[in-house]
């Protein structure tokens, strides 16, 4: 276990020149000795016994030699908790902060951005990032975020698949402005960025049934469990008022407990220490089945178990998720989590503790590629990683728990919560609210004093709607473009991109600006309305969208060019594959034609495009591209020739696309209408 920093008196913290003494205390990875772990008796992994055996606590080692280190390592220990030189760099005349502070605004969870499609001298402006646990947005929030996008950001606000708000192109000179608004109005930017816990995920679904109320409550109290400590959000932004709400006596209890020694003695952050953790980590809470979560792409997947009552009981972990990678080095990918073990409910803070503890200490600091847990999980084993959380924790985990298949959940349309209140799930194209859509949204949620929450699938929730205010609800959104789910193409329903161009400064190409063509044309490969499949696209290999979870997962690899990914499930239990490199964007229709051709008429009942591309094989599949000639049509009597003339075929394509068809679906469709027209006008 690290060495502390030693306690901080609160005047020095003010200084912010004030330096913390070097942090020595973290080791390698390949560093730890299971020698130290004694007394760990074996459970069989058969037994259901809810007997615990008690082991002992990991011991403190010291060590004399200073291993490799990032510079964001040495900026997080030079920072005096985040401050330093962040506050100085705020006041400048600059547009923009020095290297340092881009790295530590991130903890409050900002990032500094350019606008890319400028040319010249950049423009320097910043994006922020809320933190709302299970996607929870109080009314007054809400409001205030509709009002900080149209007076100091770019007009639009952004649903991001993490279930928080993006606020693009804030200027530097009105960062506390709006920082202190979000604070002052219920939210928080702190942790939603940086290397330490980010947003808690759990199901959207207002739904007041037992499971789903506790999943959110436990969500809740991580997010509150795993939130720095320190006061550096506070001071930097609302002048060290405080205005965290009072947090359950059992966070507290679980926070401060060192009796196995995971805590920093004395330090303003009992967890985090100096350095807070090697990477970015992020937790999903679920019920069982539901997976509108992604559950398996998080470092830590909590998922509650009922008793036959649907009395809650526990927990079954999985560890090790993530999606980051980088193009061409395969020793970075995208990893599943797998199932860690069984927790009763009382133990779960301690549990998710321990496991955070376990990737503080061993997580990689000196490669932030391989910074993230997923990597010392796939370095050590399972087996080894449960031994040393095992240790921290102080108990041995129960058996893994028997679950049901995943499903995804959309919660899109009219639900009832079950206390006699409606909610209403409302599809966003990409998550990005804007113009009719977004003054209608205020409107509504203004009017109705509604709160309002976020999906992980980058859309948004209306909740303890009225009965009575279902109709002129609904009115009013249709007339906005928000339409029931019936009325949105499924393709649509399950799509998802990241921002990308032209403010993230990773992106290699297009995304969000890129999917709605690119839906359009599979729609036309398609020429099947109720057909689809789950698409998401990213600008580069980070996977923010989570392609690699996708049955099709557009990953940017170059400018306009894009590695396709195939394999993954409708369910997202099932991680895609690389499957071509380098498409460029206007060359899509030669892989996905014969595709989906040849899924539609091979497929066994039912078959979904993921579970179809993984029987056939990527080899067969990748045959099947390479000597495609095109559909041969059917021989038929009927030659019907529907355009002379390229210009009459253009204008009619023009008009299909915004209708999601193409040109001879559209042509087909009119020419059945009038027939159909002059058959009614005969028989009057």
């Amino acid at each position: 276990m690290a060495t502390s920093a030693g306690a901080v008196n609160t005047g020095i913290l003010k200084d912010s020149k004030f330096r913390i003494q070097k942090f020595n205390g973290l080791r390698p990875c390949d560093t730890i000795s299971l020698s130290r772990f004694v007394h760990v008796l074996p459970v069989s992994s058969s037994s259901n016994s809810s007997v615990i055996t008690a082991v002992s606590a990991p011991v403190k080692t010291d060590t004399s030699a200073e291993p490799k280190r990032s510079k964001v390592e040495i900026f997080k220990e030079q920072s005096n908790f985040i401050r330093y030189p962040l506050n100085e760099e705020l006041v400048s005349e600059a547009p923009n902060i020095n290297e340092a502070a881009t790295q530590l605004i991130k903890f409050h969870g900002s990032y500094m951005q350019t606008n890319r499609d400028e040319r010249g001298t950049k423009s320097y402006q910043f994006m922020l990032r809320t933190k709302n646990p299970c996607g929870k947005v109080p009314n007054k929030l809400y409001l205030a975020m509709d009002e900080l996008a149209d007076e100091f950001g770019i007009g639009t606000l952004r649903l991001t698949t993490r279930q928080t708000f993006q606020l693009h192109g804030v200027m530097k000179k009105n960062l506390k402005t709006v920082m202190s608004t979000i604070i002052r109005s219920m939210g928080s930017t702190l942790g939603a960025c940086g290397d330490l816990n980010r947003n808690v995920l759990a199901p959207a679904a207002p739904f007041t049934r037992k499971d789903y109320v506790f999943a959110q409550e436990t969500a809740d109290n991580i997010a509150a469990l795993l939130t720095p400590q320190s006061g550096f959000y506070y001071d930097m932004w609302v002048d060290g008022e405080k205005f965290m709400t009072a947090e359950p006596p059992e966070v507290t209890k679980a926070r401060n407990d060192n009796s196995h020694n995971t805590n920093f003695p004395d330090s303003p952050e009992p967890i985090y220490g100096t350095q807070f953790l090697p990477r970015k980590f992020k937790v999903a809470v679920t019920v069982p089945a539901d997976n509108s979560v992604d559950i398996l792409t998080n470092d830590i997947g909590v998922v509650v178990v009922s008793d036959a009552d649907g009395e809650p009981q526990g927990f079954n972990l999985y560890v090790g998720g993530g999606m980051g990678r980088t193009h061409r080095i395969e020793t970075t990918f995208p990893r599943l989590a797998e199932p860690l073990g069984y927790v009763p409910k009382e133990d779960i803070l301690y549990a998710v503790k321990a496991i955070v503890v376990t990737q503080r200490e061993n997580g990689r600091r000196d490669e932030r590629r391989y910074s993230r847990m997923k990597y010392l999980i796939s370095s050590w084993g399972i087996e080894k990683f449960r031994s040393v959380v095992e240790g921290y924790y102080g108990k041995k985990f129960e058996p893994f728990r028997e679950l049901p298949e995943w499903e995804f959940e959309s919660y899109l349309g009219w639900h009832d919560q079950g206390n006699g209140a409606l909610f209403c799930g409302l599809h966003v194209d990409s998550g990005r609210v804007g113009g009719k859509m977004k003054k209608t949204l205020r409107e509504v949620v203004e009017k109705y004093n509604l709160d309002v929450r976020l999906t992980p699938n980058q859309n948004i929730i209306l909740c303890d709607i009225r009965r009575a205010w279902r109709r002129p609800i609904t009115t009013a959104l249709a007339q906005a473009g928000l339409l029931h789910p019936r009325y949105v193409d499924p393709l649509n329903i399950t799509a998802m991109a990241c921002p990308a161009m032209p403010l993230c400064p990773l992106a290699i190409t297009e995304a969000e600006r890129g999917i709605p063509d690119i839906l359009k044309r599979v729609r036309s490969v398609f020429d099947k309305y109720s057909e689809s499949v789950v698409i998401r696209i990213t600008g580069c290999p980070n996977g923010c969208a989570r392609p690699y979870m996708a049955e099709l997962g557009l990953v940017g690899d170059g400018p306009n060019s894009y590695q396709i990914w195939l394999g993954g499930t409708p369910n997202q239990s099932s991680l895609a594959r690389t499957f071509m490199n380098k498409v460029k964007i206007h060359d899509l229709e030669k892989a996905l034609e014969p595709l989906f051709y040849c899924w539609k008429r091979k497929r066994q009942q039912k078959e979904s495009f993921g579970d179809f591309t993984n029987r056939v094989g990527f080899e067969k599949l990748q045959h099947i591209v390479e000597t495609w000639n095109g559909i041969v049509e059917a021989p038929s009597r009927y030659n019907l020739k529907l355009f002379t003339d390229k210009e009459t075929f253009e204008a009619m394509d023009d008009l299909a696309r915004l209708q999601n068809k193409n040109a001879h679906q559209l042509a087909m469709e009119v020419v059945r209408n009038y027939v159909a027209a002059q058959q009614n006008g005969k028989g009057e």
